[in-house]
């Protein structure tokens, strides 16, 4: 069975973007590009919240045409447009690049989903990241500890008086001071 990966970049204070979404804090060079491409190839699809697939909508389907992108952003602009991605928005109408629009976080679709053959999950976002949360679909968080704090911003996670508890099961330093942090859940998020 396929499994669900939350994958993000964080800050050292907890944070996935700053108080008016930006994302310049973070620290991916050529080094830790490369790493998302060799991994995100072998994955099955994407699971989005409209927010993080507009986003991502917004650069990547051309950025390849780019004369001035690196080799690893031309890589990643393929991998992206032709990875599936499944969105969910209770407002989009639509989506495109391969790209399927879900109302809601229904887990018995979920399941039917990972049930299917193919390469894992990946999930971005931090609001649909608590929602499969809430339905113990999360199987896997791949933090990205980028060695910069920010203050404020939009946290990874609620607030909540309920612990997730999780498993270190691989850390990786890169480079740019970077941190791969690998948890496995060691039981459920159903408080966020």
């Amino acid at each position: 069975m396929r499994r669900i990966i939350v994958w993000m970049s964080i800050s050292l204070d907890g944070f996935i973007e700053g108080p008016d979404r930006e994302l310049d804090w973070h620290r991916v060079d050529e080094e830790l590009h490369q790493h998302f491409n060799d991994e995100l190839r072998t994955k099955g699809a994407f699971l989005d919240g409209r927010r993080t697939y507009e986003l991502m909508a917004a650069f990547w389907p051309t950025a390849d045409q780019d004369p001035a992108a690196s080799a690893v952003t031309r890589e990643f602009a393929g991998i992206w447009r032709d990875m599936p991605k499944v969105v969910y928005s209770r407002t989009l109408a639509r989506a495109d690049w391969n790209a399927t629009v879900v109302r809601e976080v229904v887990p018995e679709e979920v399941m039917s989903l990972k049930a299917q053959p193919g390469g894992d999950l990946v999930l971005g976002g931090a609001d649909l990241a608590s929602a499969f949360c809430r339905h113990g679909l999360v199987d896997e968080y791949r933090l990205y500890l980028h060695p910069v704090a920010i203050g404020r911003g939009k946290p990874l996670f609620p607030p909540s008086d309920t612990p997730v508890d999780l498993r270190l099961v691989e850390s990786r330093p890169f480079g740019n001071g970077v941190v791969l942090l690998r948890y496995r859940g060691a039981g459920q998020c159903s408080a966020l």
